[in-house]
């Protein structure tokens, strides 16, 4: 089956995944698609495993009488919160020109180069689009699709030579769980890659430092009528913490190796408000200093409006994997050298996020990440390369095809 059409099967199934769950997963319809691919390995003749969290692991046993390392192969099956991921209607643009495309004609959805410029790097090419009411789900089910066309390459082809594969596919991990439960020793591989890349010829080894971050804002409820000197709206002093925040450290005022601090979601009323911020910086002393300073505001606040006024609660969620990848460099000479070989130039930047293997990596598994072949993630606008997925299939067989001639 080729990858498109694996992808375009799973696209179908509504996988978003959601903050502040009382399950893990954190919804249960990501359990289908579990499901869905295990049936699909076992009917490659491999043997698959979906655990009481929903990690689904398979193995595909080396073929070579050489010592090699093992290496695990991983992706994420859930879609982001942001965005709808029900009922996605995929559509595919034929040998795309540079135009507009327009994924909505009535509601006027337009994904044009002038505001999304990686387009220009796609003409000629066959994309995939959405309809302009929910996302694709190409974050990361082209990953998935990309893994299991490996697979199937590598059961239909003996001669093929290889060393020990791990298939891991995850839940959750765009609300940051994904692998909350996971056992490194069950994954039991030398080193990984997740498949959760944008542009095909990406590789990337550096990430934010992250950190999400729980303001609770107190007020005090009164008759708007005899509320003077009484009323504490924590609305109102919900928006002064935010203004406390340095405007310039926003996701829409940064890029490249800037951090961010961002307001993720609030809710509220004039006695009770909550706001989620995620806080992001590739910078260890940077991030802690930020979230320093989220501790100043709330130290301020409570000063201003009396004490327990703000109630602050941070935790980290995963640190930049570039402090330990630079000890296994062998792991991405060897995807940097396979990008080259199919006269790609490699792309090395910064994650400007996080993956599965960010965790991974400190959790014991080297796990840099490689390009999918997707776009514009987490929204309409976004889009994906059949030629790319394609090439990225390939690129990971170089990557297997190298490791067994270590």
């Amino acid at each position: 089956m080729k990858v498109l059409e694996r992808f375009l099967n799973y696209v179908k199934f509504d996988t978003q995944s959601k903050m502040e769950s009382d399950t893990y997963p954190s919804t249960l319809k990501q359990l289908e698609l579990m499901k869905f691919l295990k049936k699909e390995i076992e009917e490659l003749n491999l043997e698959a495993n979906i655990d009481e969290y929903g990690y689904l692991i398979s193995r595909i046993h080396k073929n070579t009488n050489k010592k090699v390392p093992s290496m695990a192969l991983i992706a994420h099956v859930d879609t982001s919160p942001d965005a709808s991921g029900c009922n996605v209607n995929p559509r595919i643009i034929k040998q795309y020109d540079g135009s507009v495309i327009v994924l909505n004609e009535e509601d006027n959805i337009l994904l044009q180069p002038t505001v999304f410029p990686s387009l220009e790097g796609n003409i000629g090419h066959d994309l995939v689009v959405t309809d302009g009411t929910t996302l694709l789900g190409a974050d990361d089910k082209l990953g998935v699709a990309e893994i299991m066309t490996i697979a199937e390459f590598l059961v239909s082809n003996p001669d093929f030579e290889h060393g020990e594969i791990v298939i891991v596919f995850t839940p959750d991990e765009e609300v940051g769980d994904g692998t909350k439960f996971l056992d490194v020793k069950t994954v039991n591989a030398d080193f990984g890659f997740t498949l959760d890349g944008g542009k095909v010829g990406e590789i990337a080894y550096e990430n934010f430092n992250a950190a999400s971050a729980k303001v609770t804002i107190n007020g005090k409820s009164v008759h708007p009528g005899s509320a003077k000197n009484k009323m504490v709206n924590s609305i109102g002093v919900a928006y002064e913490f935010d203004a406390f925040l340095p405007v310039h450290m926003k996701p829409e005022s940064t890029e490249e190796y800037e951090g961010f601090n961002h307001m993720v979601q609030i809710r509220g009323t004039v006695e009770k408000t909550v706001m989620d911020y995620i806080i992001r910086n590739h910078d260890r002393k940077i991030f802690e200093s930020q979230k320093e300073y989220f501790g100043f505001v709330c130290d301020t606040i409570n000063k201003k409006y009396g004490d327990r006024t703000c109630l602050l609660d941070i935790n980290d969620s995963y640190f930049n994997m570039a402090e330990i990848l630079k000890d296994h460099q062998y792991v991405l000479d060897i995807a940097i050298d396979s990008i080259k070989e199919h006269r790609l130039e490699p792309i090395i930047e910064p994650i400007r996020g996080g993956t599965d293997g960010a965790r991974l990596t400190y959790m014991g598994l080297p796990c840099p990440n490689l390009g999918t072949g997707g776009y514009n993630y987490h929204g309409p606008f976004e889009y994906a390369s059949i030629q790319e997925m394609n090439q990225a299939v390939e690129i990971v067989k170089t990557i297997i095809s190298k490791i067994a001639a270590l």
